[in-house]
């Protein structure tokens, strides 16, 4: 199963340098059924890979000028507070047993796996419909660079609320920061999938320092799982000019729905210990 795992990390940066997101939400999954990797362990490791991924995938739009600063900061403060918060002070507190319905006991564990396989839905239906109708129209993008403006206090509330998803399923939540950026921060689609990685970089390697005082990291595994993820995104990239992202972009949606209501089922029906 160690095997698949690694080929599956490598598929994890493939998706991502084709289609520029959605490879994040794989992760969790990847590190838990094919790793045997403890689910709460699991969204530890998610975050560096995702960070770091992330990061790496941040430069090349850098360099294009795809990244906008001040938009990423102002929005990634709140979202890297927020996922740090989370790791360090909210997870320890939740308790291994929570709730118990009829003979099925809520773990911590279980919790943590059924939000995520609720984030994946939620991510794959983005997938699935696409952008939204007003992201990037050719012709705009000059118009909305000049006209940016920022709605401070919603996207305070925005980039804390998607830093507390990050921290609780360790997944990147750019299906939710990209509409965010580009309907609060008036930015270009091109801009906003730039500018995300940036934040998804740093508030996930942020918030996964959250956890070093608490989770012992077996970095040999982790450094090589990560390396697998990056390696898969300059493969992405290479032959992402072949591929039509829309379609591609849906049909992974749709395996991402398939798998999140999958886990659903196995954690509600024969969860996890």
């Amino acid at each position: 199963m160690e095997i698949i795992g690694y080929f599956a990390s490598l598929l994890i940066g493939i998706s991502l340098g084709l289609i520029g997101g959605g490879g994040s939400i794989l992760t969790v999954p990847v590190l838990v059924y094919l790793f045997g990797i403890n689910p709460i362990l699991a969204t530890a490791y998610s975050l560096f890979i995702v960070g770091a991924s992330s990061l790496v995938g941040a430069f090349p739009k850098y360099k294009q000028g795809l990244v906008n600063l001040k938009t990423a900061i102002i929005f990634g403060i709140p979202s890297i507070i927020s996922v740090y918060a989370t790791r360090k002070l909210i997870v320890p507190l939740i308790p291994t047993d929570i709730f118990q319905i009829g003979d099925l006991m809520i773990t911590k564990s279980i919790l943590m796996m059924v939000l995520f396989a609720i984030l994946m839905v939620a991510a794959s239906i983005s997938m699935i419909r696409g952008n939204c109708e007003n992201c990037g129209k050719e012709g705009s993008e000059d118009q909305e660079i000049k006209a940016q403006t920022f709605n401070y206090p919603v996207i305070l509330l925005e980039g804390s609320v998607v830093g507390l998803l990050t921290g609780l399923v360790g997944a990147g939540g750019g299906f939710l920061i990209i509409p965010a950026l580009v309907v609060l921060s008036k930015l270009p689609m091109k801009q906003a999938v730039g500018t995300s990685l940036l934040i998804i970089a740093m508030k996930s390697l942020i918030g996964f320092t959250g956890d070093l005082g608490h989770q012992i990291i077996d970095w040999p595994l982790l450094l090589t799982i990560t390396g697998l993820a990056i390696a898969g995104i300059f493969i992405g990239d290479k032959f992402s000019k072949n591929v039509d992202n829309d379609k591609l972009k849906r049909g992974f949606g749709w395996f991402v729905l398939i798998m999140g209501i999958y886990i659903l089922i196995q954690q509600l029906a024969f969860p996890l210990k």
